[in-house]
């Protein structure tokens, strides 16, 4: 796979073009765009390939520039961790599920890993991390925001999770794509019945 044909740029695109690529081609494939629809398992292949294009290129840049990417590592919130920084995190009661939940993120399987998250057992700072990794591969770049705050403020000393937060915010990456919210039938005949509302007051007062 050559990762540039993916994302559509050249090795000269800038490292800001090619996260504008990304952001683009996540917003067209997310998998959250097709639930209910014949074409879901399509996407979400494409926006896998999408996900690991992305993830080569990055990592590729960051060797080199020497940013100190280590053989073997796991990419989370856009930066390369060696496995031992990983295994801090794995202590607690969840350390198993966690360690399924990074190996979803890896594989793209973002819709599996926050099912898995929604078992443990209580929230703490990994599991605030661990969501804002999924935030942050599916763009929501506000909602990891916050994620990835909460897992600092929760665990001050962990490398891991400030370098996530300090990597979104270099990058600019806030007010990110977010799926619409379908209103539902019921939302939708309150909100009619309001201006109904709205309407015959404002006729009765002679507007």
């Amino acid at each position: 796979m050559d990762p540039y044909k993916v994302l559509g740029v050249t090795p000269q695109t800038s490292d800001d073009d090619v996260k504008r690529a990304y952001r683009e081609l996540a917003r067209k494939y997310h998998p959250d765009n097709y639930i209910n629809n014949p074409l879901a398992d399509l996407a979400e292949a494409r926006m896998k390939e999408i996900n690991e294009a992305y993830d080569m290129i990055m990592n590729e840049r960051a060797g080199k520039s020497g940013a100190g990417a280590s053989s073997g590592g796991q990419q989370y919130g856009g930066q390369q961790y060696s496995g031992s920084q990983q295994q801090r995190a794995y202590s607690g009661p969840n350390a198993s599920l966690y360690s399924q939940v990074r190996q979803a993120i890896n594989q793209g399987n973002l819709g599996m890993a926050e099912q898995l998250l929604q078992r443990a057992n209580g929230r703490d700072a990994e599991w605030f991390f661990l969501m804002g990794t999924v935030y942050y591969r599916k763009g929501w770049y506000d909602e990891a925001a916050r994620a990835y705050t909460q897992a600092c403020q929760m665990d001050p000393s962990n490398m891991e999770y400030r370098t996530a937060l300090n990597n979104l915010n270099m990058s600019g990456g806030y007010g990110g794509y977010r799926p619409m919210q379908e209103a539902s039938l019921c939302d939708m005949c309150v909100q009619l019945a309001i201006c109904n509302c709205c309407l015959n007051a404002c006729c009765n007062a002679g507007c």
